[in-house]
């Protein structure tokens, strides 16, 4: 949600384009915070001395989410390439991790449902911080998607060799 601020903050502004970078960089932020938040979850998790009980509703919920959630961010990831925006593909790469969190969630309650492991989701939890922690550099740095956005216009270039540039 925190992202999607950003982006409504972004666009509100006469010059959206003026404030892409500093877009980019809260964004980063908000990944960065979602890691922090899964990493202290996932750990007192894994280290509590209560076993989580099943949970019906959390697993229609995960799964009613691993429906909605690549939609939205395929729709995202499609308006930010459409506008040039690096920050509305970067919010659209957030809600895909969204996705992936819900995917941990259905996969932990249903392994604990059904096997009784209740470390599952705390592990796989971590591998998801991981994941954001890389999409926040990636996104402090203006990395979008494999090409890198500018500080001021948004748009990115390719060099001879493939790699990308700023111009």
């Amino acid at each position: 949600m925190s992202s999607g601020l950003v982006i409504l903050w972004q666009f509100r502004h006469p010059v959206p384009e003026s404030r892409e970078r500093l877009a980019l960089r809260l964004i980063g932020v908000s990944f960065f915070a979602l890691a922090a938040y899964v990493i202290v979850e996932s750990v007192r998790n894994l280290f509590s001395s209560g076993e989580p009980a099943p949970s019906p509703v959390g697993i229609a919920l995960a799964m009613l989410s691993l429906v909605v959630m690549p939609v939205l961010s395929w729709a995202q990831r499609r308006t930010g390439r459409a506008l040039n925006s690096g920050s509305v593909v970067a919010d659209s790469k957030q809600t895909l991790l969204c996705t992936y969190l819900s995917a941990v969630l259905l996969v932990g309650l249903l392994l604990n449902a059904l096997l009784g492991w209740s470390w599952a989701d705390p592990v796989a939890g971590l591998v998801i911080a991981a994941v954001a922690i890389r999409e926040g550099v990636e996104a402090w740095r203006g990395d979008d998607c494999g090409e890198t956005v500018t500080h001021a216009t948004g748009a990115s270039s390719a060099g001879a060799d493939g790699t990308n540039r700023e111009s």
